[in-house]
């Protein structure tokens, strides 16, 4: 059910979207009433979290059953004896599955109120615990210990260090603060540790913050899917064309057995870090990261190539995933974005650039997937009609596991096209109203069902090089 207003968006983003959503093919097929129906229950599922947290198992240290038994000991801790179950994932094998419990309609508002930033917010809903940076405002009594309402301020009005807020706020839960008001704003350099330790959250889900770190990365359900349909094999070279923070190029590792090389690039310094770091916390050796501008990645002069190193010769992987910089507007929860129309426009071209650069760098009959975690026509089915005319050696494949629906409407490919792409739609299912009840009386198959639709939004092609460019 819903219980939080739908996405809050710019006027001209939420015409652009419904303009999309509401094109001539989709209102021929569905009916202007129908089309308009599903944009809607699209925008209230966005300010929704998934029904189920996703973590895929680190297969390259351990077995999936034995982090599952350590998952199910963690989570009787968190949950305070709760017995809430473990799915194994039957499509994606190393990925488990944890119902989110909520909404929870019965938890009493206390006077001491915290307000805390949008994204916090986000976060806290998905089951993190709210950190001092992430506070924004709190009652002028509150102290070390006191139970706290927590509330989301979803359009950043909110002051800093602020004594209360009458804007627009949205209910997360209740907490015990493990800091005073005047620790947090003291004006002192910021504080790091945790600031609120949810106790009653309205969507109940796991804190991963330091559970079995080696053992378990936290991924949707799309994101694991993802390296699933490149299936990588050992000994081969890969690239991961845009890998920051590292969770798909280290799930190529582990596929690969960690033999063969997979090569990991972004323009961020600080992420490459990141990647290099998740990279030895999960005891993979065949990571290579660098700090360079995927745009950039071919090698426009044909010298031997001796060092290993980007930008590389034209030609040069067997698989590529570009994990596109997108707009990001299938993240869920999103309670609001104030992007512009010419922010969210901004990554079509970017992601072409990508694209040639991919095309250009991968070997003939080599596999390329091109995937994002936005719901925009034009950063999903309008590149593949674009990729498909702009490159006649690419040919668009089926993908193995199918999980998500066929591809959107509207951008001129054929029913059998948009058959082999997968797009996940968080409108697909009712929101589910999930409590232990209704968890003891669930059927696996059914769960499982919910799991595949109700995520973030997502989407993924995959393509085939048929000959030398």
């Amino acid at each position: 059910m819903s219980i939080f207003p739908k996405i809050s968006l710019r006027p001209e983003v939420e015409n652009y979207l419904k303009e999309g959503f509401m094109n001539k093919e989709i209102v021929t097929a569905l009916g202007k009433q129908e089309a308009e129906r599903k944009f809607e229950t699209l925008l209230k599922h966005l300010s929704h979290p998934p029904s189920f947290t996703t973590v895929r198992v680190n297969t390259h240290l351990a077995s999936v059953q034995h982090v599952k038994n350590l998952l199910l000991d963690e989570l009787q801790k968190q949950f305070n004896g709760l017995s809430v179950p473990i799915l194994q994932h039957p499509d994606l094998q190393d990925v488990l599955l944890i119902p989110v419990i909520g909404p929870r309609k019965n938890i009493k508002k206390q006077q001491c109120e915290a307000i805390v930033g949008a994204q916090c917010g986000n976060a806290v809903l998905r089951g993190a615990h709210v950190y001092a940076p992430g506070i924004v405002s709190a009652s002028k009594f509150m102290k070390a210990g006191d139970v706290i309402s927590v509330y989301s301020d979803i359009k950043g009005k909110c002051k800093k260090g602020a004594r209360e807020f009458d804007g627009t706020k949205v209910f997360l839960g209740n907490g015990i603060s493990e800091l005073s008001r005047k620790e947090i704003f003291n004006g002192l350099p910021e504080l790091k540790g945790m600031g609120i330790r949810m106790t009653e959250p309205v969507y109940l889900s796991p804190s991963f913050d330091n559970v079995l770190p080696r053992y378990l990365f936290l991924q949707n359900l799309p994101s694991a899917l993802v390296t699933h349909v490149l299936n990588p094999q050992p000994g081969e070279k890969i690239l991961d064309l845009c890998a920051a923070p590292g969770g798909k190029t280290t799930h190529i590792a582990a596929l690969m057995h960690d033999q063969g090389e997979v090569i990991a690039l972004d323009k961020i310094f600080s992420k490459v870090e990141k990647i290099k770091q998740n990279a030895l916390l999960l005891g993979l050796n065949s990571i290579r990261a660098f700090c360079f501008d995927g745009t950039k990645a071919v090698k426009l002069d044909m010298v031997e190539d001796t060092e290993g190193e980007p930008p590389f010769l034209p030609e040069s992987f067997d698989r590529i995933l570009l994990d596109a910089p997108c707009s990001g507007m299938g993240q869920r929860p999103n309670m609001a974005c104030t992007w512009s129309l010419k922010e969210l426009a901004s990554y079509q071209p970017l992601q072409r650039k990508l694209f040639t650069a991919a095309v250009q760098l991968l070997k003939p009959e080599g596999v390329l997937v091109y995937s994002t975690c936005t719901i925009t026509l034009a950063e999903n089915e309008e590149q593949v009609a674009w990729a498909l005319t702009k490159f006649p050696c690419l040919q668009l494949q089926p993908q193995e596991p199918q999980i998500g629906g066929e591809g959107m409407r509207g951008a001129g490919l054929s029913c059998e096209q948009l058959k082999q792409l997968q797009r996940f739609d968080p409108s697909a299912v009712p929101l589910p109203d999930t409590d232990m009840d209704s968890l003891r009386e669930a059927r696996r198959e059914d769960m499982l069902r919910l799991a595949n639709k109700d995520s973030i939004g997502f989407f993924i092609a995959k393509f085939v090089k048929c000959k030398s460019t």
